[in-house]
């Protein structure tokens, strides 16, 4: 879909939005007059429309000897409405005329009762762009109804002024938008077709954007002792991979921040299988080394001043005769031994190593881990919020604070000693699960039991997500690219500048 500003309408064919704020008569404020007006006040009153974030009007109105469609979209409260409640309408409008046969919307903010016309205009149009992102490729029989018509998308304004500051604006969020796009693309494929080999080419376009990329093989991670991350792999005929993505915008002045992925790219549980109802919902058990990805595109793609490496543990978990069995131990690259005593808790012996390596390697003394880790975070948050673990208050906040205004939502679980004792193991150092109780918990200490001595880090258990059952106000059905936006916004708000 194809997004311009502009100062003016054009000519021909096209849906006509006017967006307003919210409150009772939002109808009068959209600029129109005379019969318009009549019109869409009647349409406003018969949709209960007072300019919610979102929510939608629509009636045709005349126009010179013809008619035009006409929407009123809500952006919600003055204070949000450049930036959140903008990009909700932006979604909005995409999900009502996606498919509706209409090639061309034009949103005229010239006199939208709006803070900054040209920051809201780039925020509709960026979450106008994420609700029309859809994985089409294996459907070869859909109907002409069923799929996308809307092509363009033209924002208007009043002068030259809007439009250069609108751009300047887009420049930042379309670099976002892609990085969710690469996000998005990496969660829906199936795993015959993303696995460890084909997730680090699809991100080999990265270096185009400046992004260093190294991949650690699986005779360089035996070589490091990562025998936790190489034990879930050895079932799986699809060798495992450490990737690497390094961007440095300071120049070296500062030192970088690790994000690091689980990037487990089929999960059928091992040995410990999964039940088969769902099973084929594991090819986005990689959703936190797939934001990882769509973020450092993002730095890269918007120039960041930050100084970031991402690491991927990419494995496949697969019950053959070379599996690892419920009961081996295995030697992480820490050091420390871990009793596997269920396969199917397979990601964090992946975060482990991927962590230690950071650490050593890198020196890096702010670690925070992305991982669809644990049902049972699910289970305690649904799907409206990631679960938040740190050994950092500061770090904690920094996050919290990126996850509100970013719409990543997080929510910070506690760790303590009581805690970290449930996963003692009788014969090894640690055991990779605990008892049910707790069960997103004590994941989370166990891997701060490879965080080194003076690093601050953060666990986001992102396991309810990455992939969307229902329609959102930025998505549809399927991956939802969530975790990019958290961490640009992190990036932006804490570490340039």
């Amino acid at each position: 879909m194809q997004v311009r500003f502009a100062s003016a309408r054009p000519e021909g064919d096209y849906v006509l939005a006017l967006p307003v704020n919210s409150g009772s008569g939002a109808a009068d404020r959209a600029g129109l007059d005379g019969a318009a007006l009549a019109i869409v006040r009647r349409a406003a009153a018969g949709a209960r429309f007072e300019g919610e974030a979102g929510a939608v009007a629509e009636a045709v109105v005349p126009e010179g000897d013809d008619v035009r469609r006409l929407l009123l979209v809500g952006t919600g409260t003055r204070g949000d409405a450049e930036r959140t409640g903008c990009e909700q309408a932006g979604g909005a409008l995409t999900a009502r005329l996606l498919t509706s046969g209409e090639t061309r919307l034009v949103v005229d903010f010239g006199k939208a009762p709006v803070g900054d016309a040209a920051t809201a205009a780039a925020h509709l149009a960026f979450g106008a762009l994420l609700r029309g992102w859809r994985h089409d490729t294996y459907r070869t029989k859909l109907s002409a109804k069923a799929k996308p018509s809307l092509t363009e998308i033209v924002l208007v304004g009043a002068d030259d002024a809007f439009v250069a500051r609108a751009e300047e604006s887009w420049t930042a969020l379309k670099a976002l938008a892609d990085g969710i796009d690469l996000t998005r693309q990496l969660v829906s494929e199936p795993a015959n077709i993303i696995y460890p080999e084909s997730f680090v080419e699809r991100c080999q376009g990265l270096k185009d954007l400046g992004v260093e990329i190294e991949v650690l093989d699986e005779a360089a991670m035996t070589k490091l002792g990562m025998g936790a991350l190489l034990g879930v792999a050895q079932g799986s005929a699809r060798p495992a991979r450490l990737l690497v993505m390094k961007w440095d915008g300071t120049g070296g002045a500062k030192p970088p921040i690790a994000f690091v992925g689980k990037g487990v790219t089929f999960d059928t549980g091992g040995i410990s299988i999964k039940p088969a109802a769902g099973m084929e919902d594991m090819k986005w058990d990689m959703g936190g080394a797939a934001a990882v990805a769509g973020a450092m595109k993002a730095l890269a793609g918007r120039k960041a001043k930050a100084h970031v490496i991402g690491v991927c543990g990419l494995v496949e978990n697969m019950p053959d005769g070379k599996a690892q069995r419920p009961g081996d131990v295995v030697t992480s690259m820490s050091g420390q031994t871990i009793e596997a005593i269920n396969t199917d808790a397979e990601g964090r012996l992946v975060l482990c190593d991927a962590i230690t390596w950071v650490q050593k390697t890198h020196g890096v003394k702010t670690v925070i881990d992305l991982a669809t880790l644990t049902g049972a975070m699910i289970i305690a948050l649904g799907h409206e919020h990631g679960g938040l673990f740190s050994n950092s208050d500061e770090l904690a906040d920094h996050l919290l604070a990126a996850g509100k205004a970013s719409g990543d939502k997080l929510w910070r679980f506690p760790l303590s000693d009581v805690y970290d004792k449930l996963i003692d193991s009788p014969i090894a150092d640690i055991k990779n699960v605990g008892p049910r109780d707790a069960g997103s918990i004590t994941a989370a200490q166990f891997l701060q039991r490879f965080v080194e001595d003076g690093v601050r880090w953060a666990h986001l258990d992102i396991a309810g997500m990455v992939w969307a059952a229902k329609p959102g106000a930025l998505w549809d059905k399927g991956a939802t690219g969530y975790g990019v936006r958290l961490l640009d916004r992190l990036i932006a708000d804490r570490y340039e500048g």
